[in-house]
This record gives C-alpha cells, structure tokens and sequence, in this order.
C-alpha cells in the first residue's frame, strides 16, 4: 500500500512540473520594453504594425488548433488577443492561468456594421445577455498581436 501511495504521489509530482514548464514559441521575447495592454488599447492607432512586447495572463486559448490566446489586460475586463498563422504557433490548453510574454507587432481588424453586429450578438449571445442588432450603427476594429516570440512562464 505504501508503495503505491509513493507510486502515485511521484506521478503527480512529475505531472505538475512537466505542466509547469517555461515554454517559449519563435523570437526571443523583449521583456525589458513590456507595455501594459490598457496602454496600447488606449491609442492603438500609435502603435499599428509597430513592434510592442506585452504580457499578461492568458484567459483564454483556442481550442481547436492553439493558434490564439487571450492576454489579461491590467484594466478590468480588459484582454488582448494574441493571434498567429494556423501551425506556426501551437498553445497548449494547459496554458490557460499561466503568465505570458508575447513581442510582436499590433494589427488592426476593421469590421464592416454587418460584422460588427454578429460580433456584438454573439459576445452578448455567450454573455447571455440580450441583444438589439438596431443598436450598432457603425462598423468597429478589434486589434490583436501578431507575434514573433511568445514566452510562457511557470
């Protein structure tokens, strides 16, 4: 009995700290100029297809193919959205929770008023709140990083 407790209480150990693993995707990632996410979101006209260097807690992770995440913004709800080519890429689900560095460079989505309103219904829609298409008049931008190095830390 002994010897299985330890068997398994060694498994577990092992599992956690291969979860907790440093991972690191592309370029080196420039840590010393990392800017808050409210920051960038605030005037992202200033910084489109400039190289910016990010962090934040990942929220949230594509679960199809790991090529997008969700970074936490220092703002209340708040997030960025770290997106990359199908395959060059792949985040782990695991990562979900974890802290993470991305440098890349910020670009712009314009969505035309029929866009904006399927994006608006179903953030509401996943909300569940109601949703009145007549209230957006106007098409929108949402703006992700397009990174070149990400760093995932323990």
């Amino acid at each position: 009995m002994r010897a299985l407790i330890t068997s398994v209480l060694l498994s577990f150990a092992i599992a956690v700290s291969v979860n907790a693993k440093e991972l690191t995707f592309g370029e080196p990632v420039n840590a010393k100029e990392t800017m808050k996410i409210s920051k960038l979101l605030a005037s992202p006209q200033d910084y489109l297809d400039k190289k910016v260097t990010v962090a934040g807690t990942i929220v949230g992770v594509c679960q199809k193919r790991g090529c997008w995440m969700n970074l936490a913004s220092d703002a209340r709800f708040e997030k960025l959205r770290i997106k990359v080519r199908d395959g060059d890429m792949v985040f782990p689900m695991s990562a979900k929770g974890r802290h993470a560095l991305a440098t890349g460079y910020l670009k712009e989505i314009k969505l035309s008023l029929e866009q904006t309103q399927r994006y608006k219904a179903a953030l509401a829609k996943r909300a569940g709140e109601n949703f009145d298409l007549a209230s957006v008049t106007s098409g929108m931008s949402i703006y992700q990083v397009s990174p070149i190095g990400v760093k995932i830390l323990d």
